[in-house]
């Protein structure tokens, strides 16, 4: 990779950061160009010959997977939901949403919630008895803990959660190591920033990231950001990574309904206490984080 592509790599993260971040600001040509340093001209092409998607696309995209989040999780109306999505008008709203979803909105809330029941009652039609299995007979504890933000320095994969973590990793230890960034006190977290219910295989992002300081920075492969601080319901899952969709459904269909809490409308994370290198599987912990609205 040249220099130029470099730059124009290093560009585009930085303005997929701040698009992901900032989804309720204005984010037109003009004002993304600025972000990334280009002339809004070439900024537009290089943002497609990039990622594949116009700008606008991306934006209703992600605006239109946090909707779908807001339907099945939250109580806002449907109208309150399209205005957030930046839809003056609820008809509009309805066109782009059963556009991405198959689906109207008021028929997705309503179906999605009865798919979310059968697909819990399919993985554990008795929930005692999953938490029982998953935890050796005690009770699967979910806390409720205020975090600080966090910076962190991300490495981005698009694709199947369980191909693109494993990328992304592999290619944050390459792009870490040799930088001294790992140490006792570096937290390593996982972000998959899309539901794989609603969103495409391919779509799929996924952020490997670590903890750093101030003084790191990013460049074409890596990205730094600020996990936000909050309310997060905090669950510490023992066993393989592929058994951790059994756990945010529990979390998701189970716990959720019954604490009274709404799920915010950005993505948790996962904090690896342990590594797969080091550990059995069976021995892997990894804590979720769920962020919460405020009360």
């Amino acid at each position: 990779m040249n220099d130029t592509a470099r730059n124009y790599r290093r560009a585009i993260l930085v303005v997929l950061a701040h698009i992901q971040g900032n989804l309720d600001a204005t984010l037109n040509l003009d004002v993304l160009a600025g972000v990334s340093g280009f002339s809004p001209f070439h900024f537009h092409r290089i943002f497609l010959g990039l990622t594949g998607e116009t700008l606008g696309a991306h934006i209703r995209r992600l605006r239109l997977t946090r909707a779908a989040h807001r339907l099945e999780f939250g109580a806002a109306s449907v109208t309150d939901i399209a205005l957030e999505a930046g839809y003056e008008a609820p008809e509009a709203f309805t066109r782009a949403f059963k556009a991405q979803y198959g689906e109207a909105p008021s028929r997705f809330r309503e179906f999605s919630r009865r798919r979310r029941r059968e697909r819990v009652g399919q993985f554990f039609p008795f929930p005692e008895d999953f938490i029982r299995q998953q935890t050796g007979g005690e009770t699967m504890d979910v806390s409720i803990i205020r975090k600080e933000p966090l910076r962190v320095a991300c490495i981005r994969a698009v694709g199947p959660y369980m191909e693109s973590s494993t990328m992304a990793w592999e290619r944050m230890v390459a792009w870490a190591g040799p930088r001294g960034l790992f140490g006792p006190q570096t937290r390593f977290i996982g972000v998959g920033h899309d539901d794989p219910g609603a969103t495409a295989p391919e779509l799929l992002r996924y952020d490997a990231c670590v903890s750093v300081g101030p003084e790191v920075e990013g460049d074409a492969e890596a990205f730094v950001t600020e996990l936000p601080g909050g309310e997060y319901a905090t669950v510490v899952h023992k066993g393989p990574y592929t058994g951790l969709e059994k756990t945010y459904m529990w979390l998701y269909g189970v716990w959720l309904p019954q604490s009274g809490r709404v799920s915010a409308g950005r993505p948790g994370f996962e904090v690896y206490l342990n590594t797969p290198d080091r550990t059995p599987p069976d021995e892997l912990l990894t804590e979720i984080n769920v962020p919460l609205e405020p009360k």
